[in-house]
Formats: structure tokens, C-alpha cells, sequence
């Protein structure tokens, strides 16, 4: 089961906001055992939405949609999504009521551009939105299920966990999907491929993939696999992880789960201290007080953390740490 995931509006075009959406759709695609296949931002415009709809179809069994949904004459996508589908806006009862009891629970008259909103494509199946006037919608052509919703974070993710996700593993038999990243810092990403070579070798024919992510100070081994059963999927790449560990053990400093909150360096140095009943006491200067407040900012750092020094200016230095 392949998918793609289409944002439209040129604030992301234009770098005005950040698409936060896409990164959370694909993750929990990932969990569901959906691959993405390509991802896109489109801007409002109608001729390139529907190439992008028609170049989505191509390739994906579902697309997913966020953006243009709203009242304003900016958001096109739902006249554009009846476009690509060659069929006309109709009222819709049932989202009208929505709309209308969102506007009365909020002391508002319902005007005639929230009424619009009541309008979908006809055919399509309406997701209803508890969180806002927009409604979604789900329609089918050539095999690919098109899955429109708004842009508005809370609202998107209020859709896709209420109903969309449930009634795509409800109708369709999905495989598994299981990442786990080992964290390394203190090497650099060819250094460290030199030292795994032949162990990420001998990956490929047990249907695991390897990719690393480098960033500043450390990178990231990502383990990758697919198949029926989660349990057997997780040893898998447990038992690669155990083989993998004696090469490079001084460099690793925790792994990352999949989907749960990634681990910062100094939460698993916290726990560290914890478990072997040391402290910390930092001086810093350059990053002014940054790395105190990464420690200060986990929940029972008085624990392990014992205070720091800030010393900007050289005379600070001499007289507070002694720095020759």
C-alpha cells in the first residue's frame, strides 16, 4: 500500500509556515503500515492541483490532501476537487448542521460564506470535522482513494485519527512497519560506514535498510523493515542491533523509537547519572547558559544537576573558573 501526501497553499511555498503536516501524516502512515511514496506542496492553483492530483494517481493506492479548505475565495481545493472528479457541489445536510451548531456554540449568526462551507463535491464521502467548519472528503477514481482535509493542524489530525486511519485498516489488509534508530556522536557519518560495511551488507538480504542521519555532533542509524508480525519485525532488528553494538560501542549514546518523543543527549545523560549516582556542574560561556537550561528543563533535574557558571568575558573567566 502505497501513498502520497499533497499540501497546498503558497504560505508553504513561500516559507511563511513550516509543514508540520506532512511530517505528522507520514509518521503515523509509517505506524499503520502505509509507505509514502512521494510527498508535494502545490501552490492555489487550480491547473496545478489537478496535475498534481493526476500525477499522484500514478503512483500511490491513497493521496492525502491537507490545505484550501476554508471559507475565503483563496481556498480552492474543494471546487478543485470537484473539478478533478467531474462532478458538482452539492448541500450537505448533515455539514450544515455542523456548521451551524459550531457557529451558535460560539455566539455567532451563521452567515452565507460559512453556509459554502456546507457545499462537497457530490459522491464523495464526508468526513465530518468536530474541531472546525471544513468538512473532509474521501473519493475514488482509478483505484486511488483521495482523501482531502484542512490544513489546520488540530483538524487534520482529529480526522485522520478518528476516522480516516480506522477505516483504511478496517477495509484493508496492511502490513507492518518497524523502525529503530541507533544515536552515535563522536564519529563522522564515513568513518562510522567504514567501520559497519561488511554488517550493513549483510542487511539487504534479511530485508532490513540502513540509512544514516547526519547532523551536527552526531548521527543517526535508522533500521527499516516490513512484513507481518511487529514482534518478529522488532527482534529482527533487535538481534542486528546486538550484532552491530560491539563495533561501534563507544560511540553509541542511545537509540529512537519510532513515533515516541526522540530522546535529546541530555535526557540520556540524566538518566545516566541517575543510574550510576553522579552529578553535574557545568561552566559555560559561548552558549550562554543553553546547555544549563537543557538539563534544568527535565523534570527532576535537581537530581543530578548541580548548578552552573556562566563566564562571558575573559575577566569572568580568570576570576570565576581560574581559566589561565
Amino acid at each position: 500500500m502505497r501513498a502520497e501526501i499533497l499540501t497546498i497553499g503558497d504560505e508553504i511555498l513561500i516559507g511563511q509556515i513550516v509543514n508540520t503536516n506532512t511530517v505528522w501524516i507520514a509518521q503515523q502512515l509509517n505506524l499503520a503500515g502505509i509507505k509514502v511514496a512521494h510527498m508535494a506542496s502545490v501552490s492555489d492553483n487550480a491547473q496545478e492541483i489537478i496535475a498534481a492530483f493526476n500525477d499522484a494517481m500514478k503512483r500511490a493506492d491513497f493521496v492525502f490532501i491537507t490545505g484550501g479548505l476554508g471559507p475565503t475565495k483563496d481556498d480552492i481545493t474543494k471546487k478543485t476537487f470537484a473539478e478533478f472528479f467531474n462532478v458538482t457541489l452539492v448541500l450537505d445536510e448533515t455539514v450544515l448542521e455542523d456548521v451551524s451548531s459550531f457557529s451558535t456554540k460560539r455566539g455567532r449568526e451563521l452567515t452565507e460564506i460559512n453556509r459554502q462551507q456546507a457545499f462537497v463535491p457530490e459522491g464523495c464521502l464526508v468526513i465530518r470535522n468536530s474541531s472546525g467548519t471544513a468538512p473532509g472528503m474521501w473519493m475514488k477514481k482509478n483505484n486511488t482513494v483521495f482523501v482531502s482535509m484542512p490544513g489546520v493542524p488540530f483538524e487534520m489530525k482529529d480526522m485522520m485519527t478518528q476516522t480516516v486511519l480506522p477505516k483504511i485498516v478496517r477495509e484493508n489488509k496492511l502490513p507492518k512497519i518497524y523502525h529503530k534508530t541507533v544515536l552515535t556522536q563522536g564519529i563522522g557519518e564515513s568513518a562510522l560506514a567504514e567501520i559497519i560495511e561488511s554488517w550493513e551488507d549483510a542487511l539487504a538480504p534479511k530485508n532490513i535498510k540502513l540509512a544514516y542521519l547526519p547532523q551536527p555532533g552526531l548521527v543517526r542509524l535508522r533500521l527499516s523493515t516490513y512484513g507481518e508480525n511487529t514482534d518478529d519485525l522488532m527482534q529482527r532488528v533487535e538481534n542486528e542491533i546486538v550484532s552491530l553494538r560491539p563495533m561501534i560501542e563507544k560511540y553509541i549514546f542511545g537509540y529512537e523509537e519510532y513515533g515516541a518523543e526522540p530522546p535529546g543527549i541530555e535526557k540520556i545523560v540524566s538518566d545516566l547519572l541517575r543510574e550510576k549516582g553522579k552529578t553535574l556542574a557545568v561552566a559555560e560561556s559561548c552558549t550562554g547558559g543553553y546547555i544549563s537550561s537543557l538539563f534544568t528543563a527535565i523534570a527532576g533535574a535537581s537530581e543530578i544537576f548541580k548548578g552552573a557558571i556562566v563566564p562571558y568575558t575573559n575577566e569572568a573567566k580568570h576570576c570565576l573558573v581560574k581559566v589561565d
